[in-house]
């Protein structure tokens, strides 16, 4: 049974994404492509959420935070692994509370609740990206104790350039 999970906000709940989530997933997945202007990369589709969110093979968890039961923010992550720590972690790929919702502490709540999720898991790590430009937030996780990995950048590959880098794998 899918339970609703209380946090310390009057009127704020979580609850763990299922199918009938998948529309308020594509819309919060939206939003944060138009908050951090990388709308032009967005191809998420309810079908693909339903695949890899739900389907056989499923790739990642999904959290929604309701307040006053209207979903009003997501947590879209999947387990990782440390090869340091010899154990899996949480990777949070996307944090999002819709706008008019910002500043009441969900966003903090809902981190808050990964980290929990994170020690009852036995797992390592709860890790995320940020924007350099997106002041608000990097300011947010370091008002809650985040650090910034010094010294590492992300590297990326995806469309013709990971084709063009799989023409020399061995055949």
């Amino acid at each position: 049974m899918n339970k609703y999970i209380d946090t310390k906000i009057d009127g704020f709940q979580l609850k763990f994404a299922d199918r009938e989530n998948i529309p308020h997933i594509l819309s919060f997945i939206k939003g944060m492509a138009v908050y951090e202007k990388l709308a032009h990369e967005f191809a998420a589709t309810e079908e693909l959420l339903e695949e890899h969110l739900f389907g056989e093979g499923k790739s990642a968890e999904v959290i929604i935070g309701y307040f006053e039961e209207k979903p009003v923010s997501m947590a879209l992550f999947y387990k990782s692994f440390s090869t340091f720590l010899a154990k899996p972690g949480i990777y949070l790929e996307d944090l999002f509370v819709i706008e008019e919702m910002r500043g009441k502490g969900f966003g903090k709540a809902m981190l808050s609740y990964l980290a929990v999720l994170t020690e009852e898991r036995n797992f390592g790590r709860l890790e995320w990206s940020v924007l350099d430009w997106n002041k608000p937030a990097v300011e947010f996780y370091r008002s809650i104790g985040a650090e910034p990995m010094k010294g590492w950048t992300i590297q990326r590959m995806a469309g013709q350039a990971l084709s063009d880098l799989g023409k020399y794998a061995a055949d």
